[in-house]
């Protein structure tokens, strides 16, 4: 069965489906939370789904459920929290790794967090809380938040990290300590336009086949690099702009990574409210535009998470938009339907066959 979840701005929806045509959607699970945080861990012989949530009333909290969202393990008190002065405002991003019991959660405000019994509890990894630089990381305009955490899938030891404001971070020896990886990454609103760090890097992606291969949406701006994040270049070209959220690999094909262009910063819609994904087949040398089955006067936006693969063959593609549609490709990109709409703004999705 294919599952897809999807997170808004007014909680979870699951949609299920046997052959990706025809859609079921339940929901709303958590209703009135934001759901910015999903991850489905299909290695089990029960899935099992991690959610973060964040109620206005209650505050942020991780969520799981290990029957496809027919009930949920709520904890009776905060599964992560700050050990000082300092207060959790959203759950950004939760990353499994090859260890089942070891789960990693990046939060707003800017830090990491490590779980080893599967997400019931974490830990503040305080090498990256400590770094000297965080006093001068800043806040992009949905808040100052690590976004993205990749663990590097042949070492445990080696973890990435991005956030807005602030960069690409990286640590070698389990979170003990980190370096600023963003040579190449312009931060034009900067007054030096190539700084260590401080970029408003907006998305990393990478496939497990080739960890040392990463790519990356920023603010204004496509890179991708070819050493694990030491050196990145420019992969913008054929691309109708530089600015945008969403950055995708295939989930099979290394070179192949799937893109939602946006105009600009101050106009985040389609260019000319087109919408269309843009994919390269070749890591970014060229790219082509997707748009059978979307639409025009599409003015509105995919956010960093709002589009995702599955692992099926052919590949599925979906995003999700602050208009609340959400569309799905059962062929790698190549023709789309409409899977849902009229659903709050959609601010993450992810996909799993279960």
């Amino acid at each position: 069965m294919h599952l897809l979840a999807i997170g808004t701005r007014k909680g979870l929806w699951l949609a299920t489906s046997e052959d990706r045509k025809s859609w079921s959607l339940s929901g709303p699970h958590h209703a009135m939370t934001e759901v910015y945080a999903i991850a489905i861990d299909a290695r089990r012989d029960r899935p099992k789904l991690l959610v973060g949530t964040s109620s206005s009333h209650f505050g942020p909290t991780v969520v799981t459920s290990d029957d496809l969202g027919a009930t949920w393990d709520e904890p009776d008190h905060a599964p992560i929290a700050f050990p000082e002065d300092a207060s959790l405002e959203r759950v950004w991003q939760l990353a499994l790794t090859p260890d089942p019991e070891v789960v990693y959660a990046g939060t707003q405000p800017s830090a990491l967090f490590r779980s080893e019994d599967g997400g019931r509890t974490f830990s503040l990894v305080e090498g990256l809380w400590k770094h000297p630089h965080r006093e001068q990381w800043g806040a992009g305009f949905g808040g100052q938040a690590i976004h993205t955490v990749l663990p590097d899938p042949d070492d445990p030891q080696r973890l990435t990290v991005a956030m807005s404001t602030g960069g690409v971070y990286r640590t070698f020896d389990g979170g003990a300590s980190w370096e600023a990886s963003n040579t190449g990454i312009k931060a034009y609103f900067l007054p030096d336009p190539y700084p260590e760090f401080g970029q408003c890097v907006h998305k990393v992606s990478r496939h497990p086949s080739r960890p040392e291969r990463l790519f990356l949406q920023n603010h204004h701006g496509v890179y991708r690099s070819d050493d694990s994040g030491e050196t990145w270049t420019s992969i913008a070209d054929g691309l109708p702009a530089d600015f945008g959220f969403a950055m995708v690999n295939h989930p099979h094909k290394p070179d192949v990574i799937y893109n939602f262009p946006l105009a600009a910063d101050g106009d985040r819609f389609p260019p000319e409210g087109k919408c269309a994904v843009y994919r390269s087949p070749d890591a970014g040398a060229s790219w082509e535009a997707l748009r059978n089955g979307l639409p025009d006067g599409f003015w509105t936006a995919v956010m960093r998470d709002a589009m995702c693969t599955d692992t099926a063959t052919p590949a599925g593609v979906y995003f999700g938009s602050r208009s609340g549609e959400v569309y799905g490709s059962a062929d790698e990109g190549e023709s789309w339907q409409k899977i849902a709409e009229h659903l709050p703004d959609v601010v993450c999705v992810r996909a799993a066959e279960v």
